[in-house]
């Protein structure tokens, strides 16, 4: 389903300054994208390497080196991005840095798709889990991402995550709070969908109080419509099936949004203000640092 071989596939290795503060800090985080994904979500936001139209073969000791090379660039942390499908080579990776002096927090930048066991196996890996919760909703999962059973697989793998790594935990660097232990929910807001994230958010803060760390975002890119018109045939058949994907998120969706939140208590979490949907926010993927 993911459409990987039987090699590691990395499209950039690079600080990356667009995540959550004590994610990217000043410093920026370490991110490694890797090509290809278990799950197809029809408006992806980094669809050339999802779909493996880029970058390059590596070894488990060629991403060793590179999670070494990021430190010494100044890294916040090592933000592995997308990694769920290449678990067993990215854990010995971490673990040959490891013993070659690496010392960041290791964030593992997942679609909330994995099973319980996937995220078991990878204790004493991982410290930080930067989770998307896409979905509560069955239908839209089916629609845009082919996985009827996204919401419950995403909440089993939330539970899983919240047991390993336990409560949000930092230090400071360079002035700023950094995350060095815990799990930050990502929730992407969609065009006409607002009822969804509202059940998001509600699921999320019910279940987890501040067990972890929320995170709204309204930095949808409506890619498909520039892609459509390229003459991309996939994109223009499913702006055919889901014409609202060629709609950018009101700014007053999002805002009710943030005042639904802000009513169910919930204290604290991030959110964007002003020109976060633009495509500045997807890096180019031309084998930086690969």
């Amino acid at each position: 389903m993911c459409g990987a071989g039987r090699e590691l596939v990395v499209a950039r290795a690079a600080l990356h300054f667009w995540e959550e503060p004590p994610i990217s800090g000043k410093r920026g985080s370490g991110a490694v994208f890797f090509a290809h994904c278990p799950l197809r979500c029809v408006y992806c936001q980094n669809a050339p390497i999802a779909v493996g139209e880029a970058g390059a073969e590596v070894g488990v000791e060629r991403l060793s080196e590179m999670l070494l090379e990021l430190a010494a660039q100044g890294a916040l942390n090592v933000n592995l991005v997308t990694p769920t499908h290449y678990a067993v080579e990215v854990r010995a990776a971490v673990a040959a840095a490891r013993a070659g002096g690496l010392a960041l927090p290791v964030v593992w930048n997942t679609s909330g798709y994995e099973t319980v066991e996937a995220v078991r196996a990878n204790a004493g890996t991982v410290d930080v889990y930067l989770s998307d919760f896409k979905y509560a909703d069955n239908a839209l999962a089916v629609c845009y991402s082919h996985a009827s059973d996204y919401p419950e697989v995403a909440l089993r793998a939330l539970e899983a995550m919240v047991d390993e790594v336990g409560s949000p935990s930092f230090d400071e660097v360079d002035g700023m709070s950094r995350l060095v232990r815990g799990v930050v929910v990502r929730h992407l807001m969609l065009p006409g969908a607002l009822e969804d994230s509202k059940r998001v958010v509600r699921l999320v803060h019910e279940r987890f109080g501040d067990e972890v760390l929320l995170s709204l975002m309204n930095q949808y890119t409506p890619v498909l419509a520039d892609a459509a018109a390229a003459g991309d045939g996939r994109a223009a058949a499913a702006l055919r099936r889901s014409p609202e994907l060629a709609l950018r998120v009101p700014d007053e969706d999002y805002e009710r949004l943030l005042d639904y939140a802000d009513a169910l208590g919930v204290e604290d979490y991030f959110w964007q203000e002003g020109g976060a949907a633009e495509e500045s926010f997807i890096p180019p993927f031309d084998l930086t640092g690969v």
